[in-house]
């Protein structure tokens, strides 16, 4: 190993102790010498066109819930946007390469003109759904006033208490499928 190093010629540079500490610590995990250490690092931030004073912001947990957060975003759009516009254009060339099949059969359409809606029949059918929706929201009322009957507080023998609800597994899943 000295036989290697008797070729080059050294040269001294000055720097603070405790900068000397860190480098020859650094320096003992990523090579056998500081020249290779510090060659290797030169040569790492030229080949990614990086400087030492950039921040890539990428060594705390708040960038890697960033990144987290933005791939389920990516996999959201897929799911509910990209997906099911794919799903359309996918059925809608399938219905153009049924058409193209059956060229030679024409069909005619024929589209009746419908009456306009008269104002008392908008009223009337605005009213008549008003009142539906009023009567579901008092059956939701009534439900969640019997749950809340159903419940009781049970205090904590060591910490804060809860609500404790008094219904079987049944009740529970007949619950779940009505609302």
């Amino acid at each position: 190993m000295k036989d290697s190093y008797q070729k080059y010629h050294f040269s001294a540079i000055s720097i603070k102790k405790e900068v000397a500490r860190r480098f020859r610590a650094f320096s003992k995990l990523v090579s056998d010498s500081h020249t290779h250490t510090l060659e290797a690092i030169m040569n790492f931030f030229e080949r990614n066109d990086l400087s030492p004073n950039d921040d890539l912001g990428i060594k705390n947990n708040r960038t890697n819930k960033r990144i987290n957060a933005l791939i389920a975003i990516l996999k959201n759009i897929e799911k509910h946007q990209t997906l099911p516009t794919k799903t359309m254009l996918d059925t809608l060339f399938h219905e153009i390469a049924n058409q193209e099949d059956q060229e030679g059969k024409e069909e005619n359409f024929v589209f009746e003109t419908s009456e306009p809606f008269s104002r008392d029949t908008e009223m009337e059918h605005y009213r008549n759904r008003y009142e539906e929706i009023q009567q579901h929201l008092g059956n939701y009322k009534n439900r969640m006033q019997e749950l809340l009957e159903r419940m009781t507080y049970v205090k904590g023998t060591f910490g804060r208490g809860y609500y404790k609800l008094n219904m079987d597994e049944n009740e529970f899943e007949r619950l779940k499928n009505e609302l």
